[in-house]
């Protein structure tokens, strides 16, 4: 932290102006309030900066957390999301030290693009009360809150609301794109409070803010509910992870020079989880708008991202009064265009039109996740990406008939190779045996006919599982019922367990028939034929 303070106290300045709106408007749309939100951009920034994996991450709420903790507010109450945040804290922690950090860069990534969609999707109708200027419906899902917030507006028109929201957006989206290093969000919102205020327009307030963070309490939980709240705290934690590793990896890509630890950035955002709502803050997690900001504001070490928790710290104790003054469609304004900048169209347009399954995915993680659950989304975009992966590796599985080279006999005829070639056929296997693809091979093995051997060269399968054993071991059945001989060469090692441990092998291996080599296994193939009077020895 001590070697470029200058750089860092200037970033975490200017990640702070970013972050003020954006914790009061998540806050908010949590359902937890403006505080809570001030609260989680404090005591969770600070404490994922100095226990996280990533120098440049900049933690505290998410508009994919407050889509997660919404309805949790609805069934359980605030105490209810706060026992849920210390859940998740716990499980964090554990992931950690189980070392799970590692395979969250298994997430494909149209799973990531369509999740970033489908939050931006639902934190932009979030947004419709309040930019409409109507009171939000009830309900916990986030269309019909919208469609109702529309209908309600369109009963009874009042502009200034919109107006406001509008005007904060369009300054945000065009200002930011013109010149990118000013602060537009809270210049926005500063002139909409102060127009707002000279013009006493009738536009609904954040309300009361208690001057300062309180004071840690176990008596923000409701302990009895912890075995009906797990599941959420599943969620929420597994969100947490996946949103915190995700930005601390767009930081690496950013920056060039850093790379984080993924487990000590969940061991990080466990510890930060497990204290926040001590202080009545909600689960936090990696922000990947403002660890951007962070970057590109010239961050190079943790003291940014504890520096901006510092002074978001600062502005709680002492502007409290003016940051309730805020208008809640100014708010609306920022989430709007927040929202907005999070997808990429570029990126997202050249990934649906990379692949038809990778478009598939995208689309399918999207809709899911504004219409059903966010962790439910990405569990069911895993599930269809690794059901497509598993179908283009299944095709890829190549079973070759080769022919029998005339350079292992030549010390034969070629009358004598001929009869050979009608009584040897070799397969070569190239890839993985395994479920996916295993019974395409039984088929086409089990077409083999009118011949005395085959043949099965194995030295280019890349992995073989149970099924795809049990497979291959009834195949060799099913020949060996119609009179055809099976040999077996080249099993790669490490290979040899599932073969072994499922009987494939071991009667094949008692008769002499499994070789290191093709040449060996044709050459005893070719003997025992000229044995049993198959194929007569022919002499030159």
């Amino acid at each position: 932290m001590g070697r470029r303070p200058r750089n860092d106290l200037l970033a975490g300045l200017t990640v702070a102006v970013v972050a003020l709106p954006l914790a009061l408007g998540f806050g908010i749309s949590s359902g937890l309030g403006a505080a809570s939100g001030l609260a989680t951009a404090v005591v969770a920034g600070s404490l994922a900066a100095l226990f996280g994996g990533s120098a440049l991450q900049v933690s505290g709420t998410s508009g994919a957390m407050t889509v997660v903790l919404m309805p949790i507010v609805g069934t359980h109450g605030p105490a209810g999301v706060l026992t849920v945040g210390l859940l998740a804290g716990l499980l964090l922690v554990a992931l950690a030290l189980a070392r799970a950090g590692r395979y969250m860069a298994l997430v494909p990534a149209p799973v990531v693009a369509g999740f970033t969609v489908g939050i931006a999707c639902v934190i932009g109708l979030q947004q419709f009360p309040h930019a409409f200027g109507v009171r939000p419906d009830d309900s916990d899902q986030v269309p019909v809150i919208a469609w109702h917030a529309v209908a309600d507006f369109l009963a009874a028109p009042h502009w200034w609301a919109v107006g406001v929201t509008l005007a904060v957006a369009a300054a945000l989206l065009v200002g930011g794109r013109i010149r990118p290093a000013v602060p537009f969000s809270l210049l926005a919102v500063a002139a909409a409070t102060v127009v707002a205020e000279l013009a006493a327009l009738p536009l609904t307030r954040i309300g009361h803010l208690p001057p300062g963070l309180p004071a840690p309490s176990l008596g923000f939980f409701d302990l009895g509910a912890i075995p009906a709240l797990l599941g959420p705290a599943v969620a929420v934690a597994a969100l947490a992870a996946l949103e915190s590793l995700l930005s601390a990896g767009v930081a690496d890509g950013m920056s060039g020079r850093h790379r984080h630890d993924p487990d000590r950035e969940l061991f990080g955002q466990g510890v930060a989880n497990l204290i926040t709502p001590l202080f009545g803050g909600m689960a936090g997690t990696g922000a990947i708008v403002r660890t951007a900001v962070n970057v590109r504001s010239g961050a190079h070490s943790r003291l940014a991202a504890l520096s901006h928790a510092l002074i978001l710290g600062g502005i709680v104790y002492l502007a409290a009064g003016l940051v309730s003054r805020i208008p809640l469609a100014a708010l609306a304004g920022v989430l709007l265009a927040t929202a907005v900048r999070m997808v990429e169209i570029g990126a997202v347009r050249a990934m649906i039109r990379s692949t038809p399954g990778d478009g598939a995915v995208l689309v399918l993680t999207a809709v899911a996740t504004l219409m059903l659950d966010t962790v439910l989304a990405v569990l069911l975009g895993l599930v269809v990406a690794g059901a497509l992966a598993l179908r283009a590796i299944a095709r890829n599985v190549r079973f070759d008939q080769e022919p029998l080279r005339h350079d292992l006999q030549p010390q034969h005829t070629e009358d004598e190779h001929a009869l050979l070639a009608e009584h040897i056929v070799t397969y070569r296997l190239d890839g993985p045996l395994f479920f996916a693809a295993a019974h395409r091979f039984l088929l086409e093995l089990s077409e083999v006919t009118d011949v005395s051997v085959v043949v099965l060269r194995m030295r280019r399968v890349t992995t073989i599982d149970a099924s795809g054993a049990l497979v291959l071991g009834d195949a060799i059945q099913r020949l060996e019922r119609r009179g055809i001989e099976v040999y077996v060469s080249g099993i790669p090692d490490g290979h040899h367990q599932p073969l072994e441990a499922l009987g494939v092998i071991a009667r094949l291996d008692r008769a002499g028939r499994v070789f290191a080599t093709t040449d060996e296994a044709i050459a005893a193939a070719r003997e025992r034929l000229h044995t049993t009077g198959v194929v007569p020895r022919l002499v030159s």
